[in-house]
């Protein structure tokens, strides 16, 4: 239902009293007079410029003026209920906010005026907004946790164990100890990166090239890994002019082919590219063992990972995919994840052509 403004039920209302008054003013005039002229002409003045009014006459003022002020008092006190109602529950639930109750919510009546209602629905957002953030940012803190708890212990573990004499100071503990430290690195630079875009301040250093040839060339560099997993490759990629940070998109084509050679069982790895024009889009398919579609619909969120049972290993950050989408939204594009027709899962991502 549709709310008028507070300044149209401002004028409406204002209007409705004075000529409520004026109509009180001229009906109790008329009335006292026809009766006083047939009953009893003395109680009115004899003439029509006589001074002063008879004793009824300031009666009759007197109480228009009181029954005028008690219909003016009457009318303003609705009126301003209906303003300040929703202003004090905002007050009210602003205080509690303050206080860190994250379910308070402002109520309006129904017939509200259009502005306080909308001022409660803005701060009820305001509010669910600011509930959602809180929770997300504690999940954040626990996942990031979880995910520094482990190398930041093996590392702790074999430095104290080589500082005790327990490990030999050997050339392969001291590649794995770099090999933690490089997966640290990475994991506050995937925090970086999802920061930045969050923030609104991802940078990007484009230039026109030519996309399926980077793509190319970036899945030659991984095709050891892949062929490693037993995931064959079938590329269809044709030539497209794009305008690209070519280091981003080559991170968001690794972080999806990574995410395959975990996840995907043996069998076709397609990665095919489609070029209209327009945008550019890219899609690498498995052949399972897919992903369940309540997992689909969350995946490019940050520290969602697939069903344990089908990842190869839990080395990942689970932030590859989180990362894919940053990357491509700053580039004006658009990500996703659907069932494939091999029977297992299809991500695509879209990015604007150069014009």
């Amino acid at each position: 239902m549709s709310k008028s403004g507070l300044s149209r039920q401002l004028v409406l209302s204002m209007s409705a009293m004075a000529l409520s008054v004026m109509l009180l003013l001229h009906v109790s005039f008329y009335v006292f007079y026809a009766i006083a002229m047939r009953l009893n002409p003395s109680l009115v003045s004899p003439t029509a410029d006589s001074w002063p009014p008879t004793t009824s006459e300031w009666i009759l003022i007197a109480a228009i003026t009181l029954l005028g002020l008690a219909l003016a008092v009457h009318t303003a006190t609705r009126f301003s209920r209906r303003i300040i109602q929703p202003l004090n529950s905002v007050t009210e639930s602003v205080r509690r906010l303050a206080h860190g109750d994250l379910d308070a919510r402002a109520h309006a009546e129904d017939h509200s005026p259009g502005e306080a209602s909308a001022l409660v629905e803005d701060f009820n957002s305001m509010a669910e907004r600011l509930q959602r953030m809180t929770g997300e940012l504690v999940i954040w803190n626990a996942a990031i946790a979880h995910e520094l708890r482990t190398p930041v212990t093996i590392l702790r573990g074999r430095l104290q164990g080589l500082a005790e004499g327990v490990f030999p100071p050997d050339e392969a503990l001291f590649r794995s100890l770099l090999a933690q430290v490089e997966g640290l690195s990475r994991l506050i630079e995937d925090l970086r990166v999802l920061s930045l875009a969050d923030s609104g301040h991802l940078s990007l250093r484009t230039d026109v090239v030519d996309l399926a040839a980077e793509i190319r060339a970036t899945v030659e560099l991984v095709e050891p890994d892949l062929r490693a997993a037993q995931l064959a490759l079938d590329v269809r990629l044709p030539s497209c002019q794009v305008e690209c940070d070519v280091a981003r998109i080559r991170q968001v084509v690794i972080a999806l082919l990574e995410n395959a050679r975990r996840y995907a069982k043996p069998g076709v790895l397609c990665i095919e590219g489609e070029c209209d024009g327009e945008a550019f889009t890219l899609g690498i398919e498995d052949e399972g063992p897919g992903i369940p579609e309540a997992v689909a619909a969350h995946i490019f969120e940050a520290f969602v990972r697939g069903d344990d049972s089908r990842a190869r290993n839990r080395s990942g950050s689970g932030l590859g995919l989180a990362i894919v989408r940053a990357i491509v939204q700053a580039h004006g594009g658009s990500v996703g994840c659907a069932a494939g027709k091999r029977g297992g899962t299809r991500f695509t991502f879209s990015i604007p052509c150069h014009r």
